[in-house]
């Protein structure tokens, strides 16, 4: 059974010497991250073995970004090889040969940030999308996890639906926001031709 990008980390952090764990953990605190994330609390993270500092990464940054905060971390306390390693593994470092639909770009390459239309027009699609839970379904699973789907639709006003989507959008790749694009275009049409009009 293929291994998933949680094993993966867990993986890369269990091959560290305990020295090398700790400036891993005190040095992930300090790494900037894109808008939308978190640091994970330093309480949380002293007593976190290799296997509770993967699952608060997963948690905190979903799958594949937690791959590229993990290395970003890694290169800066001088763990280059291990950080290539772990990209290479999890499918998203230069050379791995593995294409993945959903990967996102390795952290070190630029991301034009605003470029896609949902970024363009990100308050009017807050402010104007009046069915969220059908754009929510059709991402679940395709983009949302299980607990993603279910925190968004927990909030009581469409806005606040779309706010909340729009915490995820940072660390999605360009498949992910066609997703949303699309998922708009199903259950907003009027709204999307009218934004494209624009």
């Amino acid at each position: 059974m293929a291994k998933s990008v949680r094993d993966r980390l867990l993986d890369a952090l269990e091959d560290l010497e305990e020295e090398q764990l700790k400036r891993f953990k005190r040095k992930l605190n300090e790494t900037p991250l894109r808008a939308g994330f978190d640091h994970i609390p330093r309480g949380r993270l002293q007593k976190a073995d290799p296997l509770d500092l993967s699952d608060l990464l997963v948690s905190y940054y979903t799958d594949l970004y937690a791959v590229q905060v993990a290395a970003q971390v890694l290169e800066a306390v001088n763990l280059r090889r291990e950080a290539e390693r772990l990209l290479s593994v999890a499918g998203i470092g230069k050379g791995s040969g593995i294409r993945h639909p959903r990967a996102i770009l390795p952290w070190r390459e630029p991301i034009s940030v605003g470029s896609h239309f949902i970024e363009r027009h990100r308050a009017e699609l807050i402010q104007r999308t009046s069915t969220v839970e059908g754009v929510l379904d059709l991402l679940h699973g395709r983009v949302l996890d299980d607990e993603q789907y279910e925190r968004i639709s927990s909030r009581e006003t469409n806005p606040d639906k779309m706010r909340e989507l729009y915490r995820l959008v940072p660390s999605w790749d360009c498949y992910c926001k066609d997703q949303l694009y699309e998922a708009l275009k199903a259950k907003n049409k009027f709204l999307i031709r009218d934004l494209e009009g624009k």
